[in-house]
């Protein structure tokens, strides 16, 4: 394996990384990461246990004259979200990532970077490996599927872990510390559709080039959702459509970039007054439209419903918080749409810091697919992080960070899914907090990491090490 990040401090964290990015480790692909953990651990003589569903904990001893302190949980998540440009060719399933730097950042060329969370599993490694580390005992912590409904968070036997305080490497902003975050879950509509089988020309009607983003931390920033414009341009593109297929998203967590739907029309209107409501925000936008032949289409009817209900759904902001200036309280993602053999799906992300506002969303996605006479369900639901007023283990480390850096550490609530919501759940007493370097344009394949912020958030991490 060649060495792209050699030489760049810390050279041991960036080793580790260049590392696990050459293997593959989407979600929902993750045992080929949890075998190259289990082998560190083997290798490096450190107890370990793995989990049924691909979690690894490894666990050492406290540095010298460190024996007596209290524990600490070190955790990231293994998984990566999987994103590509269109003119990338690389198998994500078999090929690992094309890094590159250019000093200032580390990208991937043409995909998504897997520094959220990939940096996590670095610095985990790296402390785990360097002997010379002062530090109270460890249990590095390394969970699967956090980007799908954060499953290895949910099936984590945490009777396992006996530390009660908790530093989560999953943050994307250096200089804040996070504290609590919104609860969510993935919801799914299911139309059913008729097929109409009849040779037809047709037209493929293809956006792209929209920003994307995370559906949690960047829902506020006002970039388009594919999905949600592709509507909008069906129901104004003609005064009849027939559907032949629509796609959009691959992600119900990434803001959709991208989305393509066949149709059958009499006519092609002119869009452009639509595109151009969303050209400051989304600069690089694209529409195509061009001739094709289809072997079938949906039914008029099935058709104009399915349009009908993209444009009814809400998506992004549902409303802000009334406790704290800024943050996002509620809010949507339509994700992902894929047409099936026989039907239409439409997956969404919920999100809120308030439990009964995500139930009052979800419940009116489910009203409107009972109005269509779709079908609905719920799943991967987690609970909120919720804030705690008094932590002695927080206070200390906005305390180093003014020591070290000479101005006030951000403590604040994100918006999107963090695991320690599921950890604080499942260990009674535990005290987390959130902390990372930065990462910009995740989930999208311009995220980057910088390498000087990475370089400040690790000898952040070893001061708070050595003096909790």
């Amino acid at each position: 394996m060649s060495e792209i990040l050699k030489n760049i401090e810390p050279e041991r964290v960036f080793h580790f990384f260049e590392e696990i990015s050459s293997i593959p480790r989407g979600s929902n692909n993750t045992e080929a990461i949890t075998d190259y953990c289990e082998k560190f651990a083997v290798a490096h003589e450190l107890e370990y246990i793995r989990e049924k569903c691909g979690n690894i904990i490894i666990k050492k001893e406290a540095s010298a004259g460190c024996k007596s302190l209290e524990p600490v949980i070190i955790q990231g998540h293994l998984d990566m979200v999987w994103e590509k440009t269109s003119d990338c060719d690389i198998d994500f399933e078999n090929e690992g990532l094309r890094l590159k730097h250019d000093e200032e950042f580390i990208f991937a060329e043409g995909t998504t970077l897997g520094g959220d969370d990939g940096i996590a599993v670095a610095m985990g490694l790296a402390l785990l490996e360097d002997d010379d580390i002062i530090h109270p005992p460890l249990e590095v912590l390394f969970t699967v599927d956090e980007e799908v409904g954060m499953t290895g968070a949910y099936e984590l036997d945490a009777s396992k872990l006996y530390s009660r305080r908790l530093i989560n490497l999953d943050s994307e902003e250096e200089g804040t510390l996070l504290a609590g975050c919104a609860g969510g879950a993935r919801a799914e509509i299911k139309v059913s559709c008729e097929k109409v089988f009849e040779k037809r020309s047709a037209y493929r009607l293809s956006l792209k080039g929209l920003h994307g983003g995370h559906s949690g931390a960047e829902i506020h920033m006002g970039y388009a959702n594919a999905n949600k414009v592709m509507g909008r341009i069906l129901s104004e593109i003609s005064d009849s459509v027939e559907l032949v297929s629509i796609n959009g998203g691959t992600m119900d967590n990434a803001i959709t970039r991208s989305c393509t739907a066949v149709i059958i029309a009499d006519e092609i209107k002119d869009v452009n007054n639509i595109l151009n409501e969303y050209k400051f925000k989304e600069p690089f936008v694209d529409f195509s439209v061009e001739e094709c032949l289809s072997e079938f289409h949906y039914s008029k009817e099935d058709s104009q419903k399915i349009i009908s209900m993209i444009n009814e759904l809400p998506n992004g902001v549902i409303s802000m918080s009334e406790d704290i200036d800024g943050l996002v309280e509620t809010s949507l993602n339509l994700g992902i749409i894929k047409s099936k053999e026989d039907c239409i799906r439409l997956t969404f992300s919920v999100r809120s810091s308030v439990n009964d506002k995500k139930e009052a969303l979800i419940d009116e996605l489910k009203n409107i697919a009972k109005n269509y006479n779709a079908k609905f369900s719920d799943y991967g639901r987690y609970p909120a992080w919720e804030f705690r007023r008094n932590s002695d283990f927080r206070d200390k480390i906005v305390s180093i960070y003014k020591k070290m850096f000479r101005k006030e550490l951000n403590v604040s609530v994100i918006h999107a899914g963090l695991e320690c919501g599921l950890f604080c759940e499942k260990i009674k007493g535990l005290d987390a907090v959130s902390v990372g370097p930065d990462i910009i344009d995740i989930h999208t394949p311009c995220e980057r990491l910088n390498i000087a912020s990475v370089q400040r958030t690790w000898s952040f991490l070893l001061k708070i090490l050595s003096e909790i």
